[in-house]
């Protein structure tokens, strides 16, 4: 087997002019090359010119008064931001030793985005590759973890049965063999939003506005993006982290329980790695909306166009959205005018991934409503995009709303082996703070066993 290539560190990631500039242009011009290694050195948020990849939402589609900024997932090596948490949390495997090349197989328990990450970055490493997911998610994403080399360990269900992936995960790694990038337990995941998205979301609205951010959001799902509001809260205390989930699936808000069509966002559980400090209120978004959504970006140019939008940017919008990413603009639509934000406040959020994955779901939509045509869109558009009001907003910053979430965690996590005491340590934000600042270690440790043949 070929020696494991070691990628860029944390601090890398963030800001690649950090790399050494041949090293960065090689790099860039391995983008033709999906496969080639040197694309670790591709997973940032920034472009070739060192900028945060982001749109800023025209008015004519929100609605609203506030910037509605979005970070773009779908340029990231494999087409989601997820490679990210999957990277970090092998190298971070590798470096203390607990990832052994040529002994170890990877298991990826995930909805899809992850694990096509988690297959890509084996890919890239060397690794073999297990991914755990349900069988009831769009076929481009099973077809772009097997393209990627993984095999696939298919469990019942859809988004709404994350959970049974983590049974699943939990029995198959009783194999010594056997090494489990967990996204919804493992720090890394945290690490890499807290710090390389976390960082992003300031920089991306420098100059628009007040250059300041007055909310995040983010659909829960694993709870790595959301980790980004920990770092934006350092810089603008201010900042209102919103948690979104599936109206149809309200495990946060009440403990509820039900199947949803987002695909990407996870439920039915508080993960790990949420650190429901810094979570200040819980939106929920009806999952036909983001679908609906989807549908109008995508195929919908000309009823954007009569909206006002131009054309031009209706088309860079097309591919630009996946249902989760929906999810989150209609969240941060919801927020602005829940706060009741202005022309100076900033709102952020991120699209995940990109529309090429989702063609099956488009299928699905028409098969269930028939007509789709621009008369039918027009009318979703107003529904979707003109009536978000303030309601399935609720504030979770009292002391009791907090001690809801910490025995929702405690309800998921004590049957896994966790015991209390530790998670009664993720009750202080000197955890979380802690947790982050392995960073710097890590940084180090990769930069060394990385040497300077990168």
């Amino acid at each position: 087997m070929n020696q494991i290539p070691f990628g860029p560190t944390y601090d890398e990631m963030l800001d690649p002019s950090r790399l050494d500039p041949d090293l960065r242009k090689r790099a860039l011009a391995a983008r033709d090359n999906e496969l080639d290694p040197l694309n670790l050195f591709n997973i940032t948020w920034k472009d070739e010119r060192n900028q945060v990849r982001k749109i800023v939402l025209p008015k004519e589609l929100t609605g609203v008064e506030a910037n509605i900024v979005v970070l773009i997932g779908k340029h990231f090596p494999s087409g989601s931001h997820k490679v990210g948490p999957a990277y970090s949390t092998l190298i971070e495997g590798c470096v203390d030793n607990e990832i052994v090349p040529g002994e170890h197989t990877i298991l990826g328990p995930s909805t899809g985005n992850f694990g096509i990450g988690v297959s890509y970055i084996c890919n890239l490493m060397n690794y073999e590759a297990i991914v755990i997911m349900p069988d009831n998610m769009s076929k481009e994403r099973y077809q772009r973890i097997q393209k990627y080399g993984a095999k696939l360990d298919l469990t019942p269900g859809t988004e709404s049965d994350v959970i049974l992936t983590l049974e699943r995960t939990y029995e198959l790694k009783k194999n010594p063999s056997y090494r489990s990038l967990a996204q919804f337990e493992l720090l890394p995941n945290y690490r890499f939003h807290r710090h390389v998205t976390g960082e992003s979301c300031v920089e991306a609205v420098k100059g628009i506005g007040n250059s300041r951010i007055a909310a995040f959001t983010s659909a829960v799902g694993s709870a790595g993006t959301i980790a980004a509001g920990d770092q934006i809260k350092t810089h603008f205390p201010e900042c209102k982290v919103v948690a979104l989930e599936p109206y149809e699936c309200s495990t946060l808000t009440n403990g509820g329980r039900g199947q949803h069509r987002i695909e990407g966002i996870g439920d039915k559980m508080c993960t790990l790695i949420h650190n429901v400090l810094n979570t200040d209120f819980i939106a929920q978004i009806k999952d036909d909306d983001t679908i609906k959504a989807l549908k109008i970006i995508h195929d919908g140019i000309d009823v954007l166009v009569e909206q006002g939008i131009d054309r031009d940017t209706a088309l860079e919008l097309a591919d630009t959205f996946g249902p989760s990413g929906l999810c989150n603009v209609i969240g941060a639509i919801k927020m602005a005018k829940h706060l009741r934000l202005g022309a100076d406040d900033n709102v952020v959020t991120v699209a995940t991934d990109g529309f090429d994955r989702y063609e099956s779901v488009l299928e699905d939509l028409e098969q269930r409503y028939l007509e789709t045509e621009d008369f039918v869109l027009r009318r979703w558009f107003h529904d979707i995009f003109r009536k978000i009001g303030n309601e399935d907003v609720y504030d979770f910053r009292t002391p009791e709303r907090k001690q809801q979430l910490f025995h929702q965690k405690e309800l998921d996590w004590l049957k896994f082996g966790y015991d209390k005491a530790y998670l009664d340590r993720m009750k202080q934000p000197s955890f979380w703070d802690a947790e982050y600042r392995k960073i710097e270690y890590y940084n180090d440790r990769i930069k060394a066993l990385r040497g300077d043949g990168s």
